[in-house]
């Protein structure tokens, strides 16, 4: 078994071609992210997002969080804000002046054309002012109710319980990073979890290696009396260790050199890409189990699913994940790089870790299944002739 797992190594890493696009193609993937967005975001800055408001109805509270959110004084203004009635509002809309409006009504309907960066960032702001406005009103209804409470500070109390309420409100994101996560991380979240499906080559060669059908070493361990099950996992062992190796090397180029910052749970951030290997690996060696074809074309269905998750996922427009969640939500969770991607925004946002876990857990569940259906279709495997 160690003799054949040395052995899996050296085919491996004697591979260019496996040796591209697991070690060398996701490093100059990143150098490439890198270049396309330095300094992007610092320029953004500057650049408040321009909307409009449309007041059809007066609501005080969700014009008075606007106006917060618009302050020119404030180093966190996110919005260049302007009231317009609504004719004037979709003419600027038309031509591009203003990326979406709000219509101030009973349903606080928001406006925009088109789904990209500014547009998710205005429809989650406001989803956030309204749910806010919505336990304001909760508490206010509960305290009117009960006017036997009713004391000369009776308005003062409210208004300090339903702060601290929205303070702590688990509803709110809360930022447990080292710093605020820039959006063109998600660029490389995407990034490892092409890198972890990618190893999904690695699994598809070394069991063709032990296939009959795919090789002359396979048509020799076939008629050899050597238990086949553990030359496949020696196989299988030596393709994660160097799928490993490939995710350390990124890992460290993207620190160390394209000084990227993971956060402060870097050791949760390894280990989701440690169990994102895990599920490429068993989506390579399922591939190469289940389809009778050649390794050139179960190479190429591979890189296909890889890229569709990971365009999927937001690697190809930021805005994409936000469209298949609210679209077809189940896609995403059935998609292992949506997973991991969903898994490394959990570790900024989850204070309690609930959804990292879940995202864990379906990337293992994913993982086993595939393990299941490689080893019940190995052990079916049968050949008239070699």
């Amino acid at each position: 078994m160690i003799h054949n797992f040395n052995y899996s190594l050296k085919i491996l890493f004697k591979n260019k071609m496996l040796i591209f696009w697991t070690f060398a193609f996701p490093i100059i993937l990143g150098t490439f992210f890198a270049m396309a967005f330095s300094g992007i975001e610092e320029k953004e800055k500057s650049n408040p997002i321009p909307i409009a408001v449309v007041e059809e109805k007066e609501n005080k509270n969700i014009k008075a969080a606007l106006e917060t959110l618009s302050d020119e004084k404030s180093e966190n203004q996110i919005f260049n804000l302007q009231y317009k009635k609504e004719e004037e509002a979709k003419e600027l809309l038309k031509n591009n002046e203003i990326d979406g409006y709000i219509l101030l009504n009973e349903n606080l309907k928001i406006v925009i054309r088109s789904s990209g960066i500014n547009e998710t960032i205005l429809k989650y702001v406001m989803e956030e002012i309204k749910q806010q406005e919505e336990v304001s009103k909760s508490i206010l209804e509960k305290k009117m109710e009960d006017w036997t409470s009713f004391t000369p500070d009776f308005y003062q109390n409210i208004e300090k319980e339903i702060q601290t309420i929205l303070e702590n409100n688990e509803a709110n994101i809360n930022n447990i990073s080292s710093e605020n996560l820039s959006y063109t991380m998600i660029e490389y979240y995407t990034l490892i979890a092409m890198t972890c499906l990618y190893g999904g080559i690695l699994g598809m060669v070394a069991i063709n290696q032990n296939l009959a059908n795919m090789s002359n070493t396979g048509k020799r361990i076939s008629v050899s009396p050597i238990r086949k099950s553990k030359l496949l996992l020696s196989s299988i062992c030596a393709s994660f260790l160097t799928q490993l190796i490939g995710i350390a090397l990124l890992f460290f180029y993207t620190i160390f050199v394209l000084k990227v910052d993971y956060g402060n749970n870097i050791l949760l951030v390894i280990f989701l890409a440690v169990v994102g290997s895990l599920a490429g690996l068993a989506l390579g060696i399922s591939v190469a189990a289940v389809l009778k074809t050649n390794e050139n074309t179960k190479t190429g269905i591979i890189l296909s699913i890889t890229m569709a998750g990971c365009f999927l996922s937001g690697m190809m427009g930021i805005s994409m994940k936000y469209i298949i969640d609210k679209n077809i939500p189940f896609l995403n969770k059935i998609n292992p790089a949506s997973r991991i991607t969903d898994g490394f925004y959990s570790l900024y946002y989850d204070e309690s870790f609930n959804r990292y876990i879940g995202d864990i857990i379906s990337l293992l569940l994913f993982a086993i299944l595939l393990f299941i259906i490689t080893a019940y279709t190995l052990r079916r495997q049968k050949y008239d002739n070699i």
